[in-house]
């Protein structure tokens, strides 16, 4: 089951009548946004130095494995814009 969620400032929103958004579950989706858009940006600042032993450090796998040598990542924002034309096109 796909539920869609649309982000608010204030009040609780709720579009799925099986959960209610709280603030304090709003609050912490802004903090891991705004916080992971600080990290990214620290990286990208930090990516052409070359004592880049300061700010956010990429993690990377000594021995990679092999179970997931064919994962590919996905993008949540085409995800959800073909998750959006979806509920248009079936309304």
């Amino acid at each position: 089951m796909v539920q869609n969620y649309k982000q608010t400032s204030g009040a609780c929103s709720q579009t799925n009548t099986e959960e209610l958004l709280t603030p304090a579950h709003e609050e912490n989706v802004r903090f891991i946004h705004y916080t992971w858009q600080r990290v990214m940006r620290e990286m990208q600042t930090c990516q052409g130095r070359e004592n880049n032993n300061q700010g956010p450090q990429k993690y990377v796998e000594r021995t990679p494995n092999p179970a997931l040598s064919s994962f590919t990542p996905v993008d949540l924002n085409d995800v959800k814009r073909k998750n959006t034309q979806d509920s248009k096109k079936s309304s």
